[in-house]
């Protein structure tokens, strides 16, 4: 029962941080946003596959990439930040046993926010309300 909390608090929290973006960029990229490749590759020439968290991580990921941008964030900071999800995707992300994947997603939304906030603190059109 708890897994299934969790689960369904990420999925609220997600969508409660992505409607209070501007706009959500596309993986593929859109105006004046790098695609979920270009950003991944800002890094690393290796890209990782999230398969349905996909949306999620680039949006997370391009939040801290702004926030980097603007000098919040160094780029060393942000490619740490970017290596950590990927790697904890690698080891929970893509398990399915729930417990596992829920810590995923638990470590995922702090990560979320994390991001969200480096963004708030250099971005206003996320403190405009």
């Amino acid at each position: 029962m708890r897994g299934l909390l969790v689960i369904g608090t990420a999925a609220l929290l997600t969508g409660l941080l992505t409607a209070a973006c501007v706009s959500t960029p596309s993986l593929e990229g859109t105006r004046g946003a790098p695609s979920f490749e270009a950003l991944q590759q800002m890094c690393t020439a290796q890209t990782v596959d999230y398969g349905s968290d996909a949306q999620d991580v680039y949006i997370t990921l391009f939040d801290a990439y702004v926030a980097s941008r603007r000098g919040a964030l160094s780029k060393e900071d942000f490619c740490a930040f970017q290596a950590s999800i990927a790697q904890r995707h690698a080891s929970q992300g893509v398990s399915t046993d729930p417990k596992v994947r829920n810590q995923w997603v638990a470590f995922f939304i702090e990560q979320r926010a994390k991001a969200l906030s480096w963004r708030a603190a250099v971005d206003p059109t996320l403190r405009s309300g």
